[in-house]
């Protein structure tokens, strides 16, 4: 700051004098200078006041000797007062500082008047700085002149004197900067520096922190000025005043955020250019649109705001209006577009659809025609880098009405653009949303769509649950367009929609329970897809019949996410799942026919042992398998290249546009290509598979496949198509289009898709074999014992001559979980339900340690009844087991924070939809039930519902529980059996005491109840304090004593069973009626005798 105050003092306005002497030729005047001309025509009135005290680059600079020159001549000033130039003044000493550029040789446009940044920098010899410590320079109301500035204007010290040019760069003049420091040489400064080391600091952090503010003052004056300037110039886009297309505002309950209000008189006002963007806009506010201008494409205000933000391009104030606009060249746009696709943005491309000289040939003053050509979703993507998994949009509607029963009804419709098939169907569902939860977890939608009022909270609660389970984000969107049943169905016949389908749509409705709600959804997804402009897509899909439970083993969207079947718990990726321990799939299409097999487990016994047979015939023949392997990994997505090819079919009118119609064309040509080849490579495979006799019987099982061989063989009809690519595209790779290309590869296409049935029967065919032989490897590699389980049919008689539900295991182990030091897990043995020769219990009342591998081992159990009905080889040495028709699992405890639902709500709930669903048949796994809530209140419900499943569904049941006073309880039931996890205790070292023991898990299943859990021993192991353990621990034993009789009272029902307590009570009852009928009494006496030997028989009398 001192140094600047020697400066102002040489710039002070002279005396009258010497102005009269001097003829005032030198000084720049005020009203004389002219002034930048504004960024912008509209500017507030706070950049009124900058904009009057800017001058123009005509007039002169004042530059530092530090700064660049920019090749100009370099002048001094005169001396005022001598024109003879004396040099026995101050100024005179100082003036070689200074230069004067002769600016009036440049020309600036607009453009750059606004990116000029002239900066002030003045060096200061050692002789005026000790006239500035004699305080006789400039005084302190020549430095309050001065006013500092962002603009990189000049502000004017008193009459006709600039006295600072200020910069809107970061390196902007302060008090601290080598350019500000005088001139003096090194060894001086050092000499300087170790005299005065005390006052040096101290100047120092002064000048620090005043430069800190000065820079945070001139930042934050910067960011205002950028953010004034490239604010949008159009009122109806700004947030305060933007509307839909009906006027309504952001606040109302049916504003539709895809649409905007412009108004007329605004659009009149538009350019004709301007007036081609607009009008595509205004209908598409949820889609970033490019607009094609010469050889760039361009975004426009708000979508510019997006490429800044997300690409980070330049924002600039040109383009359509002179708007704020981000653009890119030709050759950029497909990275771009699939860069935004991928983070989530809907991107359509305004195209010419002419030439600048076919515009010119009709008139000088015709404007360029474009056209909006297709709009590109995250959830309708058909190639580029999209994986192998299946990429669905989803669109539900539920029914207004609650049925009879209290479920609720849901029509639901999905596609898949890039395999050109739709899916159309409907479930019942209760209060726990499960199957809506299994329709989610199945179809794993990268968007779902639903009716703006057609949908409950807690719906809405379900979708936005089971959407973030996997470790993509799937997107949950609002739409109006669903309609009436009666609406859609004239909608899609008058729109001719599905007319190349395979089902005729309407026959594949009637098949629909509710397919007024089926057909509702199937409206809302034609007229998105139709918005989206895929008309070519919906006119050549295949329609088929979807159904989430029927005819396969039942496992609701909580079993799948509990059991971890294709996204783990931990981070939502597939490490840790039974989808990645048996994807041993080569192609893309093997592997989404392998996700479709493990959401629909076989029901049916002579399937699944098809299947098996295939599998063992492949494990003993380990040469087809690499023979498979060959072949498969040639062969690409055929399942996306048919869809591809189907939905260019009839759709030539993109090929009319100038250069991306060669584009496409040459695009289609590969595709086409590389179908016909790709389904040669399958087709010598499946005849390979038919001439090794060991193997066309239990493939023709399997297979569904057409005729391949012979005069109307798909071999021969493949041959024909494969001459004409060699004829036609020899280089169909990068085939280069002629003017005959389109119509050949047109008339070849429709030939072709004339038996899309049977092509689509020989690529689920080799998608088949490709998942077969997945399992096969699985099995041939496993790192445990794995055997082919023997599964017998559904059992629903209760006689014990003939036995009940069975599942018996030997050696079983959890097929990817790890054990101790990386090993295998430990196998265990297990035996659920009786035969004729022997009679187990269908129970098992499963007690351990915490850590001890209770969750593991029932986990382990469900996946192997899992792979078994998938007809794969499981993780056992020997399985027999009776089909399942529905998995349960409660496991673990989690809330909901987001849906207001607690643990103990969760719990509760799960709970009553097994109590309300299970049967015989069934396989339920509870888990610690009743822990989220109070220790008697938790206990309670677990002995209800324990005892409602053992004594009234009578199903195959795993049971863990904490609670082992539920041991007692049913210590001598005849249907319960009681096992628990095995541990022991070890010396930490020698000279350990007796209390100083370490807790080891064993692992392994044992019979009988579990003494206790071992909590004290697993917080040790946790790392709570030994003093907090051993405070716990005191505590235990008083809590004990204090209820010392309740327990007691408890071991002694270890003798007396609930099932006795129910024949005691009718004996009772049969006493104490007042008159009975000699008959009757025998007769009830003859049934209670009945039972008590019948339960002797299974081994439980004994215990009486």
């Amino acid at each position: 700051m001192q140094r600047q105050k020697s400066i102002l003092s040489f710039l002070k306005k002279p005396s009258a004098e010497k102005q009269d002497s001097g003829g005032g030729g030198n000084t720049i005047e005020t009203s004389s200078a002219p002034n930048f001309p504004p960024k912008h025509p509209n500017q507030n009135d706070s950049n009124k006041a900058i904009s009057a005290s800017t001058i123009d680059s005509s007039a002169d600079e004042v530059r530092g000797t530090d700064t660049p020159p920019e090749k100009v001549p370099r002048q001094v000033f005169p001396v005022p007062g001598d024109e003879n130039g004396s040099k026995n003044t101050l100024f005179f000493r100082i003036k070689h500082k200074f230069v004067k550029f002769d600016t009036k040789k440049f020309s600036f446009d607009e453009k750059q008047a606004s990116d000029l940044n002239p900066t002030c920098s003045v060096l200061v010899n050692s002789e005026v700085q000790k006239e500035l410590e004699n305080g006789n320079l400039a005084s302190e109301q020549m430095v309050k002149q001065s006013i500092c500035n962002s603009n990189g204007i000049v502000k004017q010290g008193g009459e006709g004197r600039p006295l600072l040019i200020e910069s809107d760069d970061d390196d902007v003049f302060g008090p601290d900067t080598p350019g500000m420091r005088p001139s003096v040489p090194r060894l001086k400064r050092l000499h300087e520096d170790i005299c005065n080391p005390k006052e040096k600091s101290d100047v120092s952090k002064l000048n620090t922190t005043k430069r800190v503010k000065f820079l945070e003052d001139l930042d934050g004056e910067k960011k205002n000025l950028e953010d004034s300037e490239m604010a949008t110039k159009f009122e109806w886009l700004h947030p305060s005043r933007i509307k839909d297309a009906k006027a309504r505002r952001p606040g109302d309950p049916l504003y539709d955020e895809r649409t905007l209000y412009i108004p007329p008189d605004a659009l009149r006002k538009m350019s004709a250019s301007q007036k081609q963007y607009w009008e595509v806009k205004c209908q598409y506010m949820d889609v970033v649109i490019f607009f094609k201008v010469g050889k760039f494409y361009e975004l426009y205000e708000l979508d510019a705001e997006i490429g800044h933000k997300e690409l980070d391009w330049k924002m600039t104030l040109s383009g359509v209006g002179k708007c704020r606009q981000v653009g890119i060249s030709e050759s950029g746009i497909d990275d771009a577009v699939q860069k935004l696709i991928d983070r989530g943005y809907k991107v359509g491309r305004i195209e010419q659809l002419e030439t600048s000289e076919q515009a010119k040939s009709r008139g000088s003053a015709s404007v360029i025609q474009r056209k909006l050509i297709g709009i590109l979703t995250p959830s309708t993507m058909s190639e580029g880098n999209i994986g192998p998994n299946a990429v669905h949009l989803l669109a539900v509607k539920e029914d207004c009405f609650v049925l009879e029963n209290g479920s609720t009804a849901f029509g639901f419709a999905f596609f898949d653009c890039a395999a050109l098939k739709f899916w159309v169907g409907s479930i019942s569902d209760d209060a726990s949303y499960a199957a809506l939860g299994a329709l989610l977890m199945q179809v794993s939608p990268k968007e779902v769509i639903y009716d703006r009022q057609g949908l409950s909270k807690e719906a809405q609660k379900a979708l936005k649950k089971y959407l973030v389970t996997g470790s993509t984000a799937s997107v949950l969107t609002q739409h109006a367009d669903f309609g009436n049943a009666s609406e859609v169905r004239n909608f899609i016949q008058m729109k001719g929609y599905f007319k190349k389908s395979l089902n005729t749509w309407d026959h594949i409705l009637e098949g629909i329970m509710h397919h007024d709600l089926a057909l509702c959804a199937l409206g809302g997804l034609t007229n998105h897809l139709s918005r989206l402009m895929l008309d070519d897509a919906l006119r050549n899909g295949d329609v088929t019949l979807y159904q989430v439970y029927k005819g396969c083993l039942r496992m609701d969207g909580q079993t799948l996410v509990n059991l971890e079947i294709f996204n783990n718990n931990a981070d939502g990726g597939q490490t840790g799942t039974l989808y990645k321990y048996i994807d041993n799939c080569v192609t893309s299409s093997g592997k989404r026919l392998l996700r479709n097999w493990i959401c629909h487990p076989l029901r049916d016994v002579e399937k699944i042992n098809h299947r098996l047979d295939v599998v063992e015939e492949l494990i003993a023949h380990s040469e087809v398998m690499l023979l498979l392997a060959q072949y498969l990994r040639k062969i690409p997505d055929l399942e996306r290249l048919l869809g591809r090819v189907k939905a260019s079919i009839n759709s030539s009118a993109v090929l009319l546009l100038p250069l991306i119609g060669r584009k496409t064309l040459k695009k289609r040509v590969k595709v086409f290509g590389s179908l016909i080849k790709g389904l040669r490579i399958g087709m010598d495979l499946l005849l390979l598979l038919q001439k090794e006799g060991h193997m066309t019987s239990s493939l023709l099982k399997v297979l569904c496949l057409p005729l391949l061989i012979g005069n109307d063989g798909l071999d021969k009809f493949l041959a024909q198509f494969e001459a004409a690519i060699d004829s036609d595209f020899p280089n169909y790779q990068d085939h280069d289009a002629a003017d005959s290309t389109a119509e050949t590869l047109s008339i070849l296409m429709e030939f072709f898709v004339e038996k899309a049935m049977q092509w689509a029967q020989v690529i689920h065919a080799i998608s088949s074999v490709d998942v077969l032989r997945s399992f096969a490897v699985t099995s041939t590699f496993s790192p445990g014992a794995v055997c082919r389980p023997k599964i017998l049919a559904h059992s629903r008689s209760t006689d014990s001559e003939k036995g009940g539900p069975v599942l018996a295991v030997k050696g079983l182990w959890h097929p990817y979980a790890l054990g101790e030091n990386g090993g295998l897990p430990v196998p265990n043995n297990m035996h659920l339900g009786g035969n004729k020769d022997a009679y187990h219990p269908c129970t098992l009342l499963l007690t351990g340690p915490n850590m001890g591998g209770k969750s593991t081992l029932i986990r382990a159990t469900c996946l192997t009844v899992i792979l078994a009905q998938l007809g794969c080889y499981v993780p056992c040495e020997t399985c027999v087991l009776s089909l399942v028709d529905i998995i349960f699992t409660r496991l673990g405890a989690t809330d909901r924070i987001m849906t207001g639902e607690s643990t103990f709500l969760i719990e509760c709930t799960e709970t009553a939809a097994v109590l309300q669903t299970a049967t015989q048949d069934s396989l339920v796994l509870l888990d610690e039930l009743g822990r989220g809530t109070s220790t008697f209140d938790g206990y309670a419900i677990a002995y209800s519902v324990f005892r409602h499943l053992v004594e009234t569904v009578n199903c195959r049941l795993l049971f863990a529980t904490h609670y082992h006073p539920l041991t007692k309880e049913f210590a001598s039931h005849p249907c319960v059996s009681l096992q628990h996890m095995a541990c022991s205790f070890k010396l930490k070292s020698e000279k350990s005491s007796l209390d100083d023991q370490e807790l080891v898990f064993l692992y392994r299943l044992v019979s009988g109840p579990c003494p206790e859990s071992y909590g004290m021993q697993v917080a040790k192991m946790a790392g709570i304090p030994e003093v907090v353990v051993e405070s716990a621990s005191k505590a235990a034993q008083i809590m004990k004593k204090l209820i010392g009789e309740s327990f007691m009272s408890s071991e002694q029902r270890a003798y007396f069973s609930t099932l006795h307590e129910e024949l005691f009570k009718t004996l009772l009852a049969v006493s104490r009626a007042p008159e009975i009928n000699t008959y009757d009494a025998f007769d009830t006496l003859f049934c209670l005798w009945h039972e008590l030997k019948s339960s002797k028989r299974m081994g439980a009398t004994e215990q009486i």
